[in-house]
C-alpha cells in the first residue's frame, strides 16, 4: 500500500470501525463520569485512543516489510510502551512517578534516534534540557485533551503537515487517517475520549517526528505548527506556578477551558484551534520560516486578547 491516500482511507475506516465495535466495552470499563472541572455533561467512555494507536502500530510493522527500515516508522513503535502505560493509567490510575518514568524512557530513546543529536559528555546539559522539553510536549498534549475534537483535530492537521514536509512513507499517513477516524467519533458531542493512551502517544510521536528533521531550524518550523495547543499549555503552567498552584493537579484554567466557560460551545473552540493550526501548517509548507514565526506570534497575541476580553478571567476560574 504505497499510495498515501489509500493508506489514509483504509486507516480511517479501520479505526472508525474498531471504535464502533469497542465503544460499548469502553462504556463498561472506561466510563468517564463528569465532575465539577469537566467540560462534558454526560458520562462518556474514555480510552478510545487505543484504536488509532493500534492501527498506527500495525501500519508501522507492515511498513517495515514493505518500505524497509526507516527512522520515521520507528517513532510510533518506540512510543507504543508509553501508550500501553497510558491505557493502564486510564483503567487503574497509576502513580505519577510510573507515568513520568515511562515518559523519560520514551523521550531518551527518541532523542537518541534523532539525526540532530550527537550524545557526548559535553552535550549533557543540552540533552537534559531537550529531554525536559520532550516530556513537556507529552504532558502538554495530555493537559490539552479536555474538549471534544480539540487534540485529535489539531494533531490531524499537524501530522498531515509533517507527513507532507517529510514526504513520509504510507504508515505515517495511516496514523493521520486513523486519527481522523477517531475524530469522527470524538467530534462534539463526543461519543468517546482518547484518554492518556492516545494523548501521551500523540505527544511522543509528534515530538519524535519533529526531531527527525534534518536541521534544528526545520525542527523549530515543525514544532511551531502546534503553537495553538502547546502555546496554551505553555502559558498556563507559569501562571499556575505564580498563583501557587500544583501544575499537575487537574484544573479548568487553560484558555480553551475558560472560553468554554464563557459560553463558547466545544465545536467553536476546537474549530478555532484547528483553524489556527492549519494556518501555521500552510505557512510551514510555504517554506517561509519568517512567515510561520510571524503568524505564530500573531496567534499568541490573539490568544492573549481572547484571554483578556472573552474568556472567563483566570482569577475567577481559579476559584470556581
Amino acid at each position: 500500500m504505497s499510495n498515501p491516500f489509500l493508506a489514509l482511507t483504509f486507516a480511517f475506516a479501520a479505526c472508525s470501525g474498531l471504535l464502533h465495535i469497542s465503544i460499548p466495552q469502553l462504556y463498561v470499563h472506561f466510563l468517564d463520569q463528569p465532575i465539577a472541572r469537566s467540560s462534558h455533561l454526560r458520562p462518556t467512555p474514555s480510552g478510545g485512543g487505543f484504536a488509532f494507536v493500534l492501527v498506527s502500530f500495525i501500519a508501522s510493522v507492515l511498513g517495515l516489510f514493505s518500505v524497509g527500515s526507516s527512522a520515521l516508522l520507528a517513532v510510533p513503535l518506540f512510543a507504543l510502551p508509553l501508550a500501553f502505560v497510558g491505557f493502564l493509567d486510564d483503567r487503574l490510575n497509576l502513580p505519577p512517578r510510573w507515568r513520568y518514568g515511562f515518559q523519560l524512557a520514551t523521550a531518551l530513546v527518541l532523542i537518541f534516534e534523532s539525526p540532530l543529536v550527537a550524545p557526548s559528555l559535553a552535550a549533557l546539559p543540552s540533552l537534559v534540557l531537550l529531554t525536559i522539553a520532550f516530556t513537556a510536549v507529552i504532558n502538554f498534549t495530555n493537559f490539552m485533551d479536555g474538549l471534544d475534537g480539540l487534540v485529535a483535530g489539531c494533531f490531524s492537521v499537524a501530522l498531515t503537515a509533517v507527513a507532507i514536509q517529510f514526504a513520509a512513507p504510507w504508515p505515517i499517513w495511516s496514523l493521520v487517517g486513523a486519527l481522523l477516524g477517531f475524530l469522527f467519533w470524538n467530534w462534539s458531542p463526543a461519543q468517546v475520549f482518547m484518554g492518556d493512551v492516545g494523548s501521551t502517544f500523540l505527544g511522543a510521536v509528534f515530538a519524535g517526528l519533529v526531531l527527525q528533521a534534518p536541521s534544528w531550524a526545520e525542527a523549530l518550523a515543525l514544532l511551531l505548527v502546534a503553537t495553538p495547543l502547546l502555546g496554551d499549555a505553555c502559558l498556563c503552567v507559569p501562571r499556575r506556578l505564580l498563583a501557587g498552584q500544583r501544575i499537575f493537579q487537574a484544573h479548568r484554567l487553560h484558555l480553551f477551558q475558560r472560553l468554554y466557560q464563557a459560553g463558547w460551545p466545544h465545536a467553536r473552540v476546537s474549530s478555532l484551534y484547528i483553524g489556527a493550526t492549519a494556518a501555521l501548517a500552510l505557512a510551514l509548507l510555504s517554506g517561509s520560516i519568517f512567515l510561520e514565526i510571524t503568524l505564530a506570534a500573531l496567534e499568541l497575541l490573539i490568544g492573549l486578547w481572547l484571554d483578556q476580553r472573552v474568556a472567563v478571567p483566570f482569577s475567577v476560574a481559579s476559584h470556581s
